[in-house]
């Protein structure tokens, strides 16, 4: 294998790699909305989900072997491990999220599960915005704007899990409390991870712009 070949595929391998991670943590998060949206069929839908986060671990593996093998990469390699890493987070939050429906037997799902599914999407179309003006860095004010809508995002996850567990209070089965709770603060840790995702974003502009 020739030199150039060994510099130059890699180059543009990682933003390859970085939107394959994106689509798949916009798959994921598609998919945990029809979960908790449409209560059916829950153990086929898992399956998907499982799926769904096997592909995201084989991205990230190839992401990591590029790294070591990579002697000239677009961003510096903490950088990218980084960003490898904290896509790879915000899939196997998800997919906990749905896991946890399984493992908790939950009946139904409420309207808190569907509202914190809609906020991770959305983070998740975000992030592949994102990740798409990394490859030239043209537009930076983009990637800016998905940033503070992530965000924002982030906080709205938060509020909705404050009126979560005030309602759940209401409740005098500590079973259901203790199980929705967990649920809840859990799905809330997904989008502190498509947060991490964004602070990638602004380390990458604030060094290489």
């Amino acid at each position: 294998m020739g030199l150039k070949s060994i510099i130059v595929p890699q180059d543009k391998i990682f933003f390859e790699l970085f939107e394959e991670q994106a689509s798949v943590v916009c798959t994921a998060a598609e998919l945990l909305v029809d979960i908790f949206a449409d209560y059916t069929n829950i153990e086929e839908k898992y399956r998907k989900m499982k799926e769904i986060e096997h592909q995201g671990d084989a991205i990230a593996h190839r992401a990591y072997d590029e790294l070591n093998r990579t002697f000239i990469t677009p961003f510096e390699p903490e950088e990218i491990s980084r960003l490898v890493t904290a896509l790879d987070d915000v899939i196997d939050y998800i997919d906990d999220g749905a896991r946890m429906l399984l493992i908790y037997e939950v009946k139904k799902t409420d309207q808190f599960m569907i509202e914190f599914a809609k906020c991770i999407r959305q983070a998740a179309d975000e992030i592949k915005t994102g990740i798409s003006g990394l490859r030239t860095l043209k537009d930076t004010e983009t990637i800016k704007g998905c940033c503070i809508e992530i965000n924002r995002l982030e906080n709205v996850a938060d509020e909705i899990l404050s009126n979560a567990i005030r309602n759940l209070f209401k409740s005098n089965d500590p079973v259901d409390i203790i199980k929705l709770k967990d649920i809840y603060e859990h799905l809330e840790i997904a989008t502190d991870k498509c947060e991490d995702v964004s602070d990638v974003f602004s380390a990458i502009l604030i060094r290489h712009t």
